[in-house]
């Protein structure tokens, strides 16, 4: 399985709910990956306990939804991370400080986005035209 494309973002999230929807209607998964987020927040008790005893992984299911809690060694691994909790997403949405060169993704005023590819002229394209493209290796060339 091919790695997710990924995709800088400052921008809230519900900003990117046309681009979740195009993605969607394209039969396609996006993520989301916050690098920056306070992992501690709200979590429920017994996930914590459990990842304070070191365990591998602490996983609650209900309401809609599963938290899963993870003790980390060290620095988070960007890769480790997609591996582990976005297989299967045609692109992730990252905010936050990553450390690779990735292309930014911005909203513009009007609706569609705008991509800046690290090197390359900015594009501005519609939800629909990202979602397409992201079922390319190369999605901005």
């Amino acid at each position: 399985m091919n790695a997710p494309h990924l995709l800088a973002v400052a921008a809230q999230v519900e900003r990117f709910a046309p681009l979740a929807a195009a993605v969607a209607a394209e039969g396609l998964r996006l993520g989301w990956l916050d690098v920056s987020a306070e992992a501690s927040s709200p979590v429920p008790p017994a996930l914590e306990q459990a990842a304070a005893l070191g365990l591998l992984r602490a996983v609650a299911v209900g309401g809609g939804r599963a938290v899963s809690v993870k003790p980390l060694k060290g620095a988070p691994v960007l890769r480790d991370l997609l591996r582990e909790h976005f297989r299967g997403c045609a692109a992730v949405l990252v905010t936050g400080d990553v450390a690779v060169e990735t292309p930014r993704l911005e909203p513009i005023p009007g609706g569609g986005y705008r991509v800046m590819p690290p090197g390359e002229a900015a594009r501005e394209l519609a939800p629909e035209e990202i979602a397409r493209r992201l079922r390319r290796p190369r999605p901005w060339s």
